[in-house]
């Protein structure tokens, strides 16, 4: 998820260098060299200072001057309070970096010989100066929300070598945007938060972030990582891209599309069937709200851009794609600072206003989008869209109350949280008992449908899942991303962990078969519904996970020819490890479980890079 539109997640850990040849990594690092150019970028360029609210253009000793002034204010009016983890949220908590990739050789199980040698690799929160932090002022109390911290980036490379035996080596690093190497340099928090608190300090916060910094918000780069023409980027929805050194970690620079893109960028683009183009959109608290945009497939040029025309600013965490048209979600979980000016909070979710869908050409504006009114909802993450005859299918993980932004300021977090992330009503064979109402005050979030009809204006909906267990992080076999696909894979909550903890926990993995029904009884006066068949993965107790990604088999026939890989950290034992799942024997033990030298917290997405992935080694 999240950033300063979708905002942020997350001791110390010293591992030395493994006694080990280091010959394995090095020959990682040469094969990937055909599938990534590593292109060290410029700091930031006037272009993108002046993508800041307020900027303020004075000579530079006097800029100087009145910045030693601010900063003297700040430094006297504000006190920063660390926020504090519950003993259950301490894998939360930050990590320090290595500083370099240290050599893996704890394997249970085995890795199979047709993995495919590669990269996984998964973006979080990991906040600077022992975590997150609240202010205190003449203005009144702000704090960093639960989703925020600075980005880290966790590594696994997975390589064979000469022999034909496994290597494996982990490695971490902070992804260094320019708000991070300015607070890094200064040595102590900076950055007033923004996001949530009483109105006055959010609206100081602003302008004394905008005027000493030029920007009213840390860019944190803490949400996903992908890759698009031959480089890698991490990602969150309040800035642009930062592309990354795959073999290093190294932050190389900020991607703004060969400067024609002037705003933040969504956190999960699209790659088009058939012409590998990236298809983007970026929302801003200003209008136009939400504009779209295409990147050609070699990453260089911004081919199209076009402002989608929207009346308020919806918080979209993602972008859906088809063959021919792109699908975008117009909820309320809004960001309005009118509303903050009047006092109110600058995020709000709220229940009462309208709901829809948009469907438009590729290459289509705002004039040629068709919308369709749905249930009110709240939904963060795409599995897939496609299209079926007149339909176009969007299949996603969906809520009726919203994680973020979290309580109203000055009610008691925990509690807020731990009410919501309680189970719901459900009897014992996943059949859906329970009410709306027990549904409306959780995050519960099960697979659903929407069939949207290009010729009528038809919206149909349903639940996929039912109530035995909430599930969100959708992926898919990214080789059917955008057309017709048979499964997809979530990230299963423990509703009794996660609110004993207050934050949400992964205990294990669904997949979903999705063109294979069951039947199931609903909510609404015991009537027959249709739900799709699920087989369930669990990590068992203390057990969690995040940053799940599908790794397709090499040569592989069917779909789901491939593994699950993801980051699993016991909390028993306070140890993190790699699972490897083999989607064909999706419920049995994982194939391998590859036990990491430290502590790695939860996070977000995560993705995987095959070394043998065709990229043009000229991008």
């Amino acid at each position: 998820m999240a950033s300063s539109t979708l905002i942020a997640f997350q001791v110390n850990c010293s591992v030395q260098q493994s006694s080990s040849s280091p010959l394995s990594f090095h020959h990682l690092k040469s094969n990937l060299s055909t599938a990534f150019k590593v292109n060290c970028s410029v700091a930031r360029s006037v272009e993108d200072l002046q993508q800041a609210p307020v900027r303020v253009d004075f000579p530079s000793a006097v800029k100087n001057l009145c910045v030693r002034a601010l900063d003297a204010f700040v430094g006297s009016a504000f006190e920063f309070v660390d926020q504090p983890l519950l003993p259950s949220q301490r894998n939360f908590a930050p990590v320090s970096e290595l500083g370099e990739a240290v050599n893996v050789d704890d394997i249970e199980g085995t890795i199979p010989d047709d993995f495919p040698a590669g990269v996984y690799i998964r973006n979080g929160p990991n906040p600077l100066f022992g975590g997150l932090k609240s202010t205190k002022s003449v203005f009144g109390r702000s704090s960093h929300t639960w989703i925020e911290g600075e980005g880290m980036l966790h590594a696994v490379y997975i390589d064979k070598d000469s022999d034909g035996r496994w290597n494996v080596h982990y490695n971490n690093r902070h992804v260094e945007t320019e708000t991070y190497k300015l607070e890094k340099q200064r040595n102590r928090p900076s950055f007033l938060p923004a996001i949530e608190g009483d109105s006055p300090a959010i609206l100081s916060a602003y302008l004394l972030n905008s005027l000493r910094f030029g920007t009213v918000n840390k860019l944190i780069s803490n949400t996903n990582v992908f890759e698009h023409g031959g480089k890698l980027y991490s990602i969150a929805e309040n800035h642009m891209p930062q592309e990354i050194d795959i073999f290093t970690l190294e932050t190389l620079g900020n991607w703004n599309v060969d400067r024609d893109w002037k705003r933040p960028f969504t956190s999960h683009p699209k790659r088009a069937p058939g012409t590998g183009e990236l298809v983007i959109m970026g929302v801003d608290a200003v209008k136009p709200f939400m504009e779209l945009g295409i990147i050609s497939a070699d990453g260089k040029k911004l081919l199209h851009k076009a402002d989608l025309k929207l009346d308020r600013c919806s918080l979209c965490h993602e972008i859906g794609v088809t063959q021919r048209y792109n699908v975008i979600m117009d909820f309320p979980l809004t960001i309005d600072i009118n509303r903050l000016v009047r006092g109110g909070p600058l995020i709000r979710y709220n229940k009462k206003e309208y709901a829809r869908i948009g469907v438009m050409p590729r290459y289509g504006d705002g004039n040629s989008m068709q919308w369709f009114d749905v249930k009110t909802s709240c939904t963060f993450h795409i599995l897939n869209c496609f299209e079926d005859g007149d339909e176009v299918v969007l299949w996603a993980c969906r809520a009726l109350e919203s994680i973020i932004p979290g309580p109203d300021f000055g009610l008691d977090k925990f509690q807020w949280f731990s009410k919501r992330l309680k189970p719901i009503r459900s009897c014992e064979k996943n059949v859906s008992v329970a009410t709306e109402k027990d549904e409306e005050r959780s995050f519960f979030s099960r697979a659903y449908e929407w069939r949207l009809n290009m010729k009528t204006g038809e919206a149909k909906e349903r639940n996929l899942t039912g109530t035995k267990y909430s599930m969100d992080f959708p992926v898919i076999n990214s080789n059917f991303a955008g057309l017709k696909n048979r499964y997809g894979y979530t990230q299963v909550v423990d509703s009794s962990a996660s609110s004993t903890s207050g934050m949400p926990k992964y205990g294990g993995l669904a997949k979903l078969y999705l063109d294979q029904p069951r039947t199931g009884i609903s909510s609404k006066a015991n009537l027959i519904e249709d739900t799709i068949m699920l087989d369930y993965h669990e990590f068992g107790e203390n057990i969690f996970c995040t940053g799940a990604a599908f790794v397709p088999k090499e040569n592989g026939f069917e779909e789901d020819d491939g593994w699950i890989i993801t980051f699993v950290h016991n909390e028993s034992t306070d140890t993190s490890q790699v699972y490897l799942i083999d989607c064909k024997k999706f419920s049995d033990e994982p194939v391998a479980k590859i036990t990491l030298p430290c502590r790695v917290p939860y996070g977000f997405h995560g993705t995987f890079v095959s070394q043998t992935k065709h990229i043009d080694p000229q991008a």
